[in-house]
């Protein structure tokens, strides 16, 4: 569920219309729903009543600092993957004990700003980087709180670019080490082992693989227990999809997942910490852009708009599907077309949808992308010096620019001519 819907006609955002905001801010733009935002994190806090636990936000999928703000308000915790994320979370008002940092490839100079500024751990992902943390923290007088990714080699069923828990994948430790590597970490000054980390992937749609990672982790905490491990934190990740086509199958639902980690992991007296990011942000955002130009090809129709696939490389980089629905509500029993749906960016992988159907549009209309706010702004870039799009924030019949569309001039200031030129 999400807050987009038509009120007489017109698409709101909560209670404001998206025309108005278009017409405040201009086009494109990110609009985010600080209701769905909050309603998506209760879902996890109920699905984990009844065990010790924290939410940790993977701010990766959208890592606006007033978004974070929302979250953390409501006791979230904070899953980063760079020194850059961990100074938005403390910008956003994050304490460091809500803080994991995670990531395969920290250096030397983030772990010493962690733990300087504060961390709760370290999901460490090689025994390289647990070398490392453990030298810097040593320097440092302290001692660094770790728990150990794992890489389980279970099959996520998802797609390829965003799986992480097979043998293939660069991420964690595999699994049949891991009782060697805590015995290394444990032997180590400047380290205090806490816990267990997993994650599988993202966008999963069936809960399977969960349990079968799950169950893995279960055993591997009797196993370190049982060589004298203080075992009292279990990271499990997220991943968990959303429905970015609504005529498909819903994915499972927070209240399922968390049946599975109470059934596999529930009776090991342990802190659960998971770390959702795109069912907590993505259907809490979406796209809105503007038609351009309508035009008719030899084979095919084309919508052109004033997005881009810098904005919202999903498309582009995944084949991914987002639902597009025009901004002013088409009347009952209208006849629709197929467009092939595109941006200005000069390549033809610049294609948000092929033959999507859709009602008659013409130039200057808006439409909007449903899904978009899981990956989309943090994942934007200024490709063929396009300037980044705003992001807005709306709660009931308020909104707010939460970072600016930048001026020509700004971007141009960015670079620096040579002084030999």
């Amino acid at each position: 569920m999400d807050h987009f819907l038509y009120r007489d006609g017109a698409l709101h955002a909560e209670d404001v219309p998206v025309a108005e905001i278009a017409s405040a801010v201009g086009t494109p733009f990110y609009v985010y729903s600080t209701a769905t935002l909050e309603r998506h994190y209760r879902l996890f806090e109920e699905a984990l009543s009844g065990l010790p636990h924290l939410i940790c936000y993977a701010m990766k999928s959208n890592g606006n600092i007033s978004v974070i703000r929302v979250l953390a308000s409501l006791g979230a915790g904070i899953d980063v993957v760079s020194v850059g994320e961990y100074l938005k979370a403390k910008a956003a008002g994050v304490p460091g004990e809500r803080i994991v940092f995670s990531g395969i490839g920290k250096t030397r100079e983030e772990m010493r700003v962690a733990l300087e500024g504060g961390i709760r751990q370290f999901n460490v992902e090689s025994e390289p980087e647990l070398l490392a943390l453990n030298e810097v923290a040593v320097s440092m007088g302290t001692c660094a709180p770790i728990t150990v990714r794992v890489n389980p080699d279970v099959d996520a069923k998802t797609h390829e670019k965003i799986a992480t828990g097979k043998k293939e994948n660069k991420f964690g430790i595999p699994i049949s080490r891991a009782r060697a590597v805590y015995s290394e970490a444990a032997a180590l000054p400047g380290i205090e082992v806490v816990g267990i980390d997993v994650h599988i992937g993202s966008q999963l749609v069936e809960l399977e693989p969960f349990e079968q990672a799950y169950a893995k982790v279960a055993e591997l905490t009797r196993q370190l227990r049982a060589d004298g491990h203080d075992i009292r934190r279990l990271d499990l990740g997220g991943g968990l999809g959303i429905p970015y086509e609504r005529s498909n199958a819903a994915p499972p639902l927070p209240l399922d997942y968390g049946a599975v980690i109470k059934r596999t992991v529930g009776d090991l007296n342990c802190e659960i910490e998971i770390e959702p990011g795109r069912l907590i942000s993505g259907n809490a955002g979406l796209l809105v852009s503007r038609v351009i130009y309508v035009k008719s090809g030899e084979e095919r129709d084309f919508l052109i708009l004033d997005s881009a696939m810098n904005d919202l490389v999903r498309p582009s980089m995944y084949g991914a599907h987002h639902d597009i629905v025009p901004v002013i509500e088409p009347e009952p029993g209208v006849e629709t077309q197929p467009f092939d749906i595109v941006g200005p960016v000069c390549e033809t992988g610049d294609t948000f949808a092929k033959q999507r159907a859709l009602p008659p549009l013409k130039e200057g209309d808006l439409v909007a992308f449903r899904s978009a706010g899981a990956y989309g702004a943090v994942m934007a870039s200024e490709y063929n010096a396009r300037p980044l799009v705003p992001e807005v924030l709306v709660k009931g019949d308020q909104f707010a620019v939460i970072r600016a569309r930048p001026t020509y001039d700004e971007m141009l200031n960015r670079d620096s001519m040579a002084p030999w030129l």
